[in-house]
């Protein structure tokens, strides 16, 4: 394919080759520090792509306009790297970090966002043509493009659809390509200004539970983590783990969310009081189990689960109330009945329940 070049072209090419080493080695470096940079940054990546332009394809580009070129290393796509964000702004900070990163050559970069008007259909990217900072390949230029997952998808689907090849559409195609371009872009600035709103809203829910406003909250599975950050039920754990001088193991509380929802409780304001209401009780009701055992490891749900179970015998709920609690906290099994059994025995002297 190579003779279709002529002698310049042919220059060119031969420079490729011989340079095809140095490439190697910048696509693995430029990978490498985008890597480490990206990763210790709060941004979720879709996709980290990297090639090197194949032998075809820089021919190719060569019989169209190779007297463009006087050496390879005007090329500047001949290493591309492509970062796919999964929100607009995450691309702006990714743009942000690789100036930082590496030496930009702006006049020959371009934002392609704010270029296209509003009759294109395919997406656009953020195009930065860069260069190491120093050493040995600072002087080989390679392209960055950072776009949005969404922006990804649409310009796959518009190359495969084959919407700009040589077969002009008709007016009501191109009309369809102009409406899902909108919607497609529409969707992404909402899902940026969304999950912005959401981060707003987590702020303000912290802050509430920080300086105990915890009768403004509503209780979510959302709100529920972050007042488990305050260790709610640690001074519980420890007065029983005191009994058998215990050992407390970490444990996910979060499944029992959705019991204190079922108990009606709407605000951490009601968890609060719940916690207060039955504390005594559910530490009674745990030295009870325990004058029968010697354990001395407990997982750090028993302040919690001995909570719930006190608020059901408190409110008349008997072993079918119990069983199907232990149903949502473990899955159902049939040693869920013996379990209910035994804290009916375990509770029926203590006084909350005379």
């Amino acid at each position: 394919m190579d003779n279709l070049l002529d002698q310049h072209g042919m220059m060119l090419l031969e420079q490729y080759r011989e340079g095809m080493p140095q490439l190697q080695k910048l696509e693995q470096e430029v990978t490498r520090i985008l890597e480490e940079t990206l990763r210790t940054q709060d941004i979720s990546l879709n996709a980290l792509e990297h090639r090197i332009k194949t032998e075809p394809s820089l021919i190719g580009k060569l019989e169209r306009k190779g007297q463009k070129y006087q050496d390879i290393n005007q090329i500047t796509d001949l290493l591309g790297i492509r970062i796919v964000t999964f929100f607009t702004d995450d691309v702006d900070r990714v743009a942000a970090f690789v100036g930082e990163l590496f030496r930009v050559d702006w006049k020959n970069s371009v934002d392609k966002r704010k270029g296209h008007e509003l009759t294109s259909f395919g997406y656009n990217s953020l195009h930065y043509i860069c260069y190491l900072r120093e050493g040995e390949l600072s002087h080989i230029p390679f392209e960055i493009q950072m776009r949005t997952a969404l922006q990804h998808v649409w310009s796959a689907i518009e190359h495969d659809i084959g919407y700009k090849g040589s077969v002009r559409l008709p007016a009501e195609y191109k009309r369809q390509f102009s409406r899902l371009a909108g919607m497609l872009e529409l969707a992404d600035d909402e899902f940026s200004r969304l999950r912005t709103t959401m981060n707003k809203y987590r702020r303000d829910i912290q802050r509430l539970v920080e300086t105990g406003h915890l009768e403004d909250v509503p209780l979510n599975n959302d709100t529920y983590r972050e007042y488990l950050a305050t260790r709610p039920f640690d001074r519980l754990n420890q007065r029983i783990a005191a009994v058998n001088q215990a050992e407390i193991i970490p444990a996910s509380l979060l499944p029992f969310c959705k019991v204190l929802e079922k108990f009606g409780l709407e605000t951490l304001g009601d968890l609060d009081t719940f916690i207060r209401n039955n504390a005594e009780d559910a530490y009674q009701l745990a030295v009870a189990e325990l004058a029968v055992t010697d354990l001395d490891i407990f997982s750090e749900y028993v302040g919690i689960q001995n909570l719930c179970l006190v608020y059901i015998l408190k409110n008349g709920g008997g072993k079918t109330a119990l069983k199907a609690f232990y149903d949502t906290i473990y899955g159902e099994k049939e040693h869920n009945v013996l379990l209910a059994d035994q804290v009916m025995r375990q509770a029926s002297k203590l006084p909350f329940m005379q």
